[in-house]
């Protein structure tokens, strides 16, 4: 897979089939819809072409609602996409001059004249332009004047799409991370930053490594203790096991939210390096303890736990 950044500089896409969307997530759902744009792109020996947004067009047109915590950074998601056989990903700059274009614009500018598309797939609810105004029915009367044909993705693939990525989101923030890999069809993950936290682990046994996510946006699980895997080339882990907290640590009488992993079996200076967190299980919530020796009684059994269930 190809990976475009400037649409100033695109190659000439052979008989591009495009779809458009965010794909945060590349779940189940979304895998249904890569099939179907490869499917068509085989009928005419055509390249697959994803065109997806950075950043999402909600933080630029929607600022003023809640934020929409992501299921993937775009670096997740380009990671996620190579491994689905993609020829091409278009990861365009999305802003408020990008927003303010009319929909027939949009059409002739953007889609027409950059991509060149044989196909653009693209689902009924699909909007687009300024206001919102575009939709499929005007791609449909603009098939003729550029030379593209326009394909409904099924209703049943989109709902499925938006109910999968709902749900996917509540669970991991109720720390229901087996409901989340059903919808998503592979493990949650997420990559921080090694920073200096306070030490205390290693005072009872459980040195831990404090996590700094980079991406405001990125969605982090509910509180809790989980099983998980760690990865960082850099640092030389490769699948190894541990144990990870998400929460204030009620037991020291903390107030502010950390992440912090114990790494099993390993003992280095790994500060600022990038870890890859693989959730495997959800263990147990958050609680306080009376005192640091039952804590530490605690994690010796969450140790326990935590292994078995990353040896399954």
């Amino acid at each position: 897979m190809k990976v475009h950044y400037n649409i100033q500089q695109l190659p000439i896409f052979h008989n591009a089939v495009i779809t458009i969307g965010t794909f945060d997530g590349l779940h189940n759902g979304h895998r249904k819809i890569i099939e179907l744009m490869q499917s068509e792109a085989a009928k005419v020996n055509g390249e697959t072409v994803i065109i997806t947004f950075d950043p999402h067009p909600r933080q630029v047109v929607a600022k003023e609602k809640a934020p929409l915590f992501l299921i993937n950074t775009l670096a997740e998601k380009i990671s996620l996409l190579k491994d689905v056989h993609i020829n091409h990903l278009v990861v365009v700059s999305f802003n408020e001059a990008f927003a303010n274009q009319s929909a027939e614009q949009y059409i002739a500018n953007f889609l027409a004249n950059t991509f060149h598309p044989h196909t653009i797939i693209i689902g009924y609810d699909h909007r687009f332009g300024k206001g919102r105004s575009g939709d499929y029915t005007l791609l449909e009367d603009k098939q003729a004047q550029y030379n593209y044909v326009v394909k409904e993705i099924p209703v049943h693939m989109l709902e499925h799409v938006t109910i999968s990525s709902t749900k996917i989101r509540e669970a991991l923030l109720h720390g229901d991370i087996e409901t989340a890999k059903n919808f998503l069809g592979y493990d949650y993950f997420f990559t921080g930053t090694v920073v200096t936290g306070n030490k205390l682990g290693r005072t009872i046994g459980y040195a831990t490594a404090n996590l700094q996510i980079d991406d405001d946006y990125k969605l982090i699980p509910g509180n809790g203790v989980y099983a998980v895997t760690i990865n960082s080339e850099k640092a030389g882990i490769k699948d190894a096991s541990g144990m990870m907290n998400i929460g204030i640590r009620p037991t020291i009488e903390g107030t502010n939210r950390v992440i912090e992993v114990n790494i099993f079996d390993f003992d280095k200076d790994i500060y600022g390096e990038k870890l890859i967190i693989t959730l495997k299980k959800y263990l147990r919530s958050e609680i306080k303890f009376n005192g640091l020796e039952a804590l530490k009684s605690q994690l010796a059994i969450d140790k326990e736990d935590a292994i078995a269930a990353v040896s399954n």
